[in-house]
């Protein structure tokens, strides 16, 4: 009885520490995958020169906008090129309704549509949820792997999903608000007194959300204006954010608490809520 017994025993060990080399070489490759789309945001945020301010362009803004600029960044010369960014909140994973305790981590690059979002989200006990959004050159990409090692989410670039990570950008913008300035990738159109239209375009794709501001002149979210597909594998841009809690960070006004949410038929659902937890421009 003995024998087979310690068959039975050394077959789990062994099979055990295979899977734990097989999670272990994965988990690194996947992480080398990241800091390398990092690096290339970082790269082209750094091909991109700070644009001087014409004070005639700030002064022809839609008024709610002039309020937040003059908010936000009251030195529009500031030359700030990337941002690296740190949450920590909780997060709703696509088609399920449970959230979960999730950490998050974001490269974007300041003066044109570049950016890096990944995250860790707990499954069960042991088992977690490696995911990243990279979208650069106008193309994006995204992927989700359970225990960073088997892929749930593989999606490439397409004109709507390139389009989407364009939305993307622009919406994370109050984190970098430099980006809304004129004579960068973004313009506005005048809506009313608290709203207005924020228009991105670059490599031949536009994107659009109607910015709400409030009456301190803080940016208090963003909306789409055509609703989402909730069918999705994945939540992509989000069509709904809310930013609060103001702070000054690096001669700016920057929103720590956020919420995103999936939006249609008149109902918001949210699926990433949280804070910031450090940022830092460069």
């Amino acid at each position: 009885m003995i024998r087979p017994r310690f068959l039975a025993l050394a077959a789990f060990v062994t099979v055990a520490v295979g899977a734990v080399t097989i999670v272990g070489i994965s988990s690194f490759l996947t992480e080398r995958e990241i800091e390398g789309h990092r690096v290339t945001v970082g790269r082209i945020a750094r091909t991109f020169q700070p644009a001087s301010v014409d004070p005639a362009a700030m002064q022809a803004l839609p008024a709610p906008v002039r309020r937040y600029l003059e908010f936000a960044v009251p030195d529009a010369t500031l030359g700030y090129r990337v941002v690296n960014i740190a949450e920590e909140g909780d997060f709703r994973r696509p088609l399920t309704e449970d959230f979960a305790r999730t950490t998050a981590s974001q490269t974007i690059a300041v003066r044109t549509p570049a950016l890096l979002f990944a995250a860790t989200t707990p499954i069960v006990p042991g088992v977690w949820a490696r995911a990243y959004d990279f979208f650069a050159d106008g193309r994006m990409e995204m992927r989700a792997k359970i225990a960073s090692t088997l892929t749930v989410v593989d999606e490439s670039a397409t004109d709507e999903l390139n389009r989407t990570s364009l939305r993307r950008w622009l919406l994370e913008s109050p984190l970098y608000p430099m980006a809304l300035l004129p004579g960068g990738p973004v313009r506005w159109e005048g809506i009313d007194d608290t709203h207005a239209r924020a228009i991105v375009s670059g490599f031949g794709l536009e994107a659009a959300l109607v910015a709400t501001f409030r009456p301190d002149g803080s940016l208090a979210g963003f909306d789409a204006e055509q609703d989402g597909d909730l069918t999705t594998s994945y939540h992509g841009s989000g069509e709904h954010v809310s930013r609060d809690d103001y702070r000054p960070v690096a001669g700016m006004m920057i929103p720590h608490a956020f919420m995103i949410a999936r939006a249609a038929g008149g109902k918001t659902y949210p699926f990433w809520k949280g804070r910031i937890t450090s940022i830092a421009f460069e």
